[in-house]
């Protein structure tokens, strides 16, 4: 289908197929005359791309070079690479995508087949539609069914702590203060940590970031605490991959009596605690490394679903806090922070 344009509000935009590629934009034009020439060059160019231009010699491969060199994440790409190869981009269709995910993880759930394949393959080949080699792909998700995850609380991590090896009880404490992931605490060095400063550098590879976390006193005295020679490329919690700490992990838990909890329950622990402590989510986003406070929110809005919360609607002068009381609660709450 030629690209047709139809207008939105006072601009005209453009949508249709053009080389089996949907295509869709603005004009930028509130004259119609104008904004059918410029759907006009849009058609042409997309054309000339497929039959002359990058797109019709680019190779998946390419692209993930290229995408590779711009310094984005690489996680979940060698498998992908190693799938698609030199297969054409232009032969990459939003329905092999798919297949590829079903393919690659047979046995993998649908938030598994999104994440390792849908997300990084749609990001290498719009990566390369920005350099204007191809055109942009979208891709349908498979669809996820949302579990309420228990988060970890303090009095949860303090048991965890209290039966667990110095190293992992610093790790759980870690995890739970600053909001990181495991494979970061596992990634954390000793050239990471700055104990005088109370900070820590934090290796976010899922977003293909870092960040400076602080570090609160119980888990300060804890990483001070670990035994650990501290040579700077040592691990702080002396574990280096994922796999090797869930084991031992599970069995702290059966020695403390505690709920079976995952490593990520802390990371959840630390969401949870700062929205029901009263910090905004775009605090808790920040400080806790999302990559933005929509992400947050889509994951963690359950922590913030207290039904007592409606009793604040009848509340009266007698029950409210003066506000001298809201002054020194945000006080407080901008030490913590």
């Amino acid at each position: 289908m030629p690209l047709k344009i139809h207008r939105r509000g006072k601009i005209w935009h453009y949508r249709g197929t053009v080389a089996g590629r949907r295509l869709r934009g603005s004009t930028g034009a509130t004259d119609k005359a104008i904004a059918e020439r410029i759907a006009a060059e849009r058609e042409a160019r997309a054309w000339q791309g497929h039959l002359d231009g990058p797109q019709a010699h680019l190779t998946f491969a390419q692209a993930a070079i290229a995408y590779r060199a711009d310094g984005r994440s690489t996680r979940f790409l060698e498998a992908i690479e190693d799938h698609w190869r030199d297969t054409p981009v232009k032969d990459i269709t939003s329905g092999a995508i798919r297949a590829s995910a079903l393919q690659l993880y047979p046995k993998a759930g649908p938030a598994t087949r999104n994440r390792q394949v849908i997300v990084p393959t749609q990001a290498i080949i719009n990566h390369a539609a920005e350099l204007e080699w191809c055109a942009p792909i979208r891709v349908r998700r498979f669809p996820v069914e949302r579990r309420i995850k228990q988060p970890a609380t303090r009095q949860w991590v303090e048991a965890f702590a209290a039966h667990a090896s110095p190293h992992l009880g610093a790790m759980c404490l870690f995890m739970f203060g600053t909001g990181a992931r495991l494979g970061e605490a596992c990634a954390l060095t000793w050239a990471d940590v700055d104990l005088d400063a109370r900070t820590a550098r934090i290796r976010q590879t899922k977003v293909g970031r870092e960040r400076i976390a602080h570090l609160p006193t119980p888990v300060l005295v804890a990483i001070a605490n670990s035994p650990s020679n501290r040579r700077p490329a040592d691990p702080v919690f002396r574990y280096i991959r994922r796999d090797s700490v869930r084991p031992v992990w599970m069995k702290v838990c059966d020695r403390a009596g505690i709920a079976r909890l995952s490593p990520h329950a802390c990371r959840h622990g630390f969401a949870t605690a700062m929205l029901h402590a009263g910090f905004d989510v775009k605090t808790t986003a920040d400080r806790g490394g999302w990559s933005s406070p929509t992400v947050l929110l889509n994951t963690y809005a359950h922590a913030v679903a207290d039904p007592t919360v409606t009793d604040a609607l009848f509340d009266t002068d007698m029950t409210q806090p003066t506000d001298q009381e809201r002054l020194s609660n945000g006080t407080k709450r901008g030490n913590r922070n």
